[in-house]
């Protein structure tokens, strides 16, 4: 009954919010697709960054680990306060934050302002991107919905390896000798146009309940993301002093600390930031794990790829951005089919997917070992499109997988929470694998780039049999919950 009364609510809600648009659709696309790109865009820059800016390495980590610190904190946070103060406004003052953002990283005077800017701008995205999900869920239904989602997927992969494309282009075009600034200064436009219209075509909504907002829970877990991820990303440039040792043991209490509280918070029949009786769930125990684990592989590999085709190879900007093409080409393909296959064939589909990314990446450090340093783009061309159709695979499934168990009226939060793992583990990639990349890079960079995709590799081998203790799919995918929170 209490499920019944749920749908008849949320119903009512659609049937009296007008129903958004076509464009409408597009814009918050748009709108999404902007702080998900920025994630990555930056890697090409890198080397331009630290010419222009005489950044250090472990500053460079920071540029893109402090955007998804900030980013996976706050996400949850981002739907909660959408829920509660309306969609349609933090949508709007969302994206006017990620503008003036990228506004003052365009035209940062140094690496600390860039860092700090950065930090905002993820911010400002984790308060954005959940209202694009939630607006879809309660304006749209059946076949329309199910494209937004569909179309939403696409976006947010296909934005990973569009970043760099796009990023090479703005950073060899040198507009003005400004060098790699127009990667940020284009989102003033984009997002201007996004604002305007947004502003005048898409419908206000807001949860008839809205969920408390975990304010304890919130704190803990930035704190304790940063605990973590600053050692990991300082301490080798640094030498690894005492206070990175503290600040790593101060993570695990944080991370215990954080348990207690949101344990103590649900009893209370209060909703914490990440549940843990949610956590329980064998979806989201098992899938969350592999998630994190997915993330962890490929934000290292979309950072140290970008180092080693400009540091290594000597490319330009362009020519790193191009590498990455017949990845985003395959992983756009492979996102359009994945779900059909994955309804077909199920974990089996997931698992070819792995094996398929497996041989690609076995492939390319081949090349890599074989040619260096000599590599052209169309050696690479081949392994990165297989690699690129098989992770497209592994990705959309273990979405799916992790909220197979989530019961409906929760589905906001179980996706939040999956979105929070997977911004996390893309941070930590950078932190973690991109330093033992960037200390082995003195010594040879096919190498160093080769012993960061060994690991890489044993993470999606163990992903490839993983998949089995994930559940069966036996749901279609428009009866999938979407985030809400």
């Amino acid at each position: 009954m209490a499920t019944t009364r749920t749908h008849a609510t949320a119903h009512r809600a659609r049937h009296h919010t007008a129903a958004l648009s076509a464009v409408g659709v597009l814009i918050l696309l748009a709108g999404a697709f902007l702080p998900i790109m920025d994630f990555f865009i930056t890697n090409v820059a890198l080397p331009s960054i630290d010419s222009s800016l005489h950044a250090s390495a472990a500053s460079l980590q920071l540029v893109i680990a402090g955007y998804g610190v900030a980013y996976a904190a706050l996400l949850v946070l981002g739907g909660r306060l959408g829920d509660r103060y309306g969609r349609h406004r933090l949508f709007l003052a969302a994206l006017v934050g990620f503008v003036l953002a990228s506004l003052a990283c365009g035209l940062a005077p140094g690496v600390g302002v860039l860092i700090g800017a950065r930090i905002v701008q993820g911010a400002t995205a984790a308060l954005l991107v959940p209202q694009v999900l939630a607006t879809f869920h309660h304006t749209l239904d059946g076949e329309r919905k199910a494209r937004a989602l569909a179309l939403y997927g696409a976006t947010s992969g296909i934005a990973a390896v569009v970043g760099q494309l796009v990023g090479g282009l703005l950073v060899s075009a040198d507009i003005a000798g400004t060098s790699w600034r127009p990667i940020f200064l284009v989102n003033v436009p984009i997002g201007l146009v996004v604002l305007l219209v947004a502003a005048r075509i898409v419908p206000a909504t807001r949860s008839e309940h809205p969920v408390g907002i975990d304010l304890p829970g919130t704190v803990l877990f930035a704190a304790t993301l940063v605990a973590l991820l600053v050692p990991l990303t300082e301490g080798h440039s640094l030498g690894w002093p005492w206070w990175t040792w503290l600040l790593l043991a101060l993570a695990v209490v944080l991370g215990a600390v954080t348990h207690t509280v949101e344990k103590r918070a649900e009893r209370r029949g209060e909703v914490p930031l990440l549940p843990p009786s949610l956590l329980r769930l064998p979806s989201m125990s098992r899938g969350l794990v592999m998630v994190l684990a997915f993330s962890i592989g490929f934000g290292a590999f979309m950072f140290v790829f970008a180092l080693t085709v400009q540091d290594g190879l000597h490319a330009d900007a362009l020519h790193g951005g191009l590498a990455i093409l017949p990845m985003a080409l395959l992983f756009f393909a492979g996102s359009v089919l994945a779900p059909r296959l994955i309804s077909r064939f199920g974990r089996a589909a997931m698992s070819a997917g792995a094996v398929l990314q497996l041989a690609g990446l076995a492939w390319l450090v081949a090349v890599f070992l074989t040619d260096w340093p000599h590599v052209s783009l169309w050696a690479m061309a081949a392994p990165l499109a297989l690699a690129g159709a098989g992770q497209s695979m592994l990705f959309a499934g273990l979405f799916r997988s992790v909220l197979a168990d989530v019961p409906a009226h929760l589905g906001g939060i179980g996706s939040g929470t999956l979105i929070t793992l997977q911004q996390s583990g893309l941070a930590l990639g950078v932190a973690t694998l991109g330093t033992l990349y960037i200390g082995l890079a003195p010594h040879g960079g096919s190498h160093a780039f080769a012993a960061v995709e060994y690991v890489h590799m044993g993470i999606v081998a163990l992903l490839a049999v993983g998949v089995a203790a994930l559940p069966r799919f036996t749901k279609p995918a428009s009866d999938i919950p979407v985030a809400e929170a």
